[in-house]
């Protein structure tokens, strides 16, 4: 599966915003397994932002972060004390905004299928590695309205061990399994898509 996924990640044009503002990493880590399995964190209920959702490790820029790949890999150390030294990153997807209007940019890389992983108290309750199979069964996928700023989004969202993954992280697992795994996963053009056409 990930052999497939790093050849497709390799030819793979991600989508870009044209305009520039806040930014923010996230990381899309994937264990190096025959079955991989995708790193969430449940976000700690202290936080002042998304707190209590389920989330990829990831952040705001630091002005000392060389790019928005750096900050991705830092804020993975930070939140669940990942090395970037073992992870191999295999390529990026498309550019999303977060409703705080943080302009997210996902990379995808592969850890070892054993690394022990330590939540940041602080940021993280806990940690899932949740198969990627399990986003490929057939009809898991739902898709909640959710009304912000005077518009219905459709929103994809998936419930696991009963916390529900949905927002960014359910937009990102999205283009991952379509892109990487021709999974046909339905998804909606979002906002920023739209206003930022080429």
């Amino acid at each position: 599966m990930l052999e497939q996924l790093t050849e497709r990640l390799a030819h793979h044009r991600p989508w870009r915003l044209r305009t520039r503002g806040r930014e923010a990493g996230v990381l899309v880590a994937l264990t190096d397994r025959a079955e991989p399995e995708v790193v969430l964190t449940l976000r700690s209920k202290q936080l002042s932002t998304h707190q209590g959702q389920i989330a990829f490790p990831g952040g705001k820029r630091d002005p000392n972060d060389a790019d928005l790949l750096a900050t991705a890999l830092r804020e993975a150390q930070e939140e669940v004390g990942l090395d970037a030294e073992q992870v191999r990153v295999i390529g990026s997807l498309g550019q999303l905004v977060s409703k705080h209007q943080l302009q997210v940019t996902p990379w995808v890389g592969i850890i070892p299928a054993h690394l022990e992983l330590t939540p940041n108290p602080y940021e993280v309750d806990s940690i899932f590695r949740i198969p990627l199979s399990f986003f490929l069964q057939q009809n898991v996928l739902r898709v909640d309205e959710i009304a912000f700023r005077g518009k219905t989004h459709y929103v994809p969202a998936w419930e696991y061990e009963g916390e529900v993954i949905w927002g960014l992280t359910a937009y990102i697992l999205v283009e991952l399994l379509n892109i990487g795994f021709d999974a046909g996963l339905p998804m909606r053009p979002r906002p920023e898509h739209q206003e930022n056409a080429l």
